[in-house]
């Protein structure tokens, strides 16, 4: 198997270095950048697997860098940030970031998230070679093997994440989760975040499938217990 490239865009050198030395022992390849605008260069004119995206960065933060990528991109995206607060890691999932991970951090947990998180991207590359399994929804179609939804014939833009967790809960139609069930569940891996990263992820998904997000047709809230999904 080919090695993995990561993108690391971390102002501070010495935890570049680390980082970089560590995922070096991994088998990973690795590139450096220590500011945001040069960082957003090299994630768009140069082929990474994987980003590592400090939260402050000078000449441009990691919020503006995580919008910028997502505008063409799907690559993952793990947001590196200083803070415990919870409105930096909701912000960045918001932009379209599919993890967080809040410094100082143990670079077995910070390799791990790595592996998890390409290896789902791994799995929906394969799964694009299957048959199709289109399951339909009045004006949305979910092609549940090759990992893609349509909505009136035009193909949706979705994250791993959000791709994820609409098939998750549409293959289980109107059954009601937890919030602590879809992080187990759809997040897989033993994850650190909190089920504001389900509200997080339900509420772009519904700005993508819904004609209005704020009465949806599809992802509906069972009050005081989770999501489910709903066939119109």
């Amino acid at each position: 198997m080919d090695s993995k490239k990561v993108l690391i865009i971390e102002d501070e050198k010495a935890i570049s270095d680390i980082i970089k030395f560590n995922l070096k022992k991994e088998g990973f390849e690795v590139e450096a950048a220590y500011d945001g605008q040069e960082g957003l260069d090299k994630a768009l004119n140069t082929q990474s697997d994987l980003i590592l995206l400090d939260v402050m960065l000078p000449s441009m933060d990691g919020f503006q860098v995580c919008k910028r990528v997502r505008e063409g991109s799907t690559v993952p995206i793990i947001m590196l940030t200083a803070k415990e607060e919870e409105v930096d890691k909701v912000l960045g999932l918001e932009l379209g970031a599919d993890d967080y991970i809040t410094k100082p951090f143990g670079m077995r947990e910070l390799v791990a998230r790595i592996k998890a998180n390409l290896r789902r991207t791994e799995l929906a590359a394969g799964a694009a070679n299957d048959p199709s399994n289109i399951q339909d929804f009045g004006n949305l179609e979910i092609d549940m093997n090759r990992y893609e939804v349509r909505k009136n014939n035009q193909v949706l833009e979705l994250t791993l994440r959000e791709f994820e967790l609409l098939k998750y809960l549409a293959e289980r139609e109107n059954k009601v989760f937890s919030r602590e069930q879809l992080l187990e569940e759809v997040w897989g891996y033993e994850y650190y975040g909190d089920i504001r990263t389900v509200d997080v992820t339900v509420r772009r998904l519904r700005e993508k499938l819904e004609d209005d997000s704020s009465s949806p047709k599809y992802i509906m809230t069972k009050r005081g217990i989770g999501y489910y999904f709903r066939r119109p």
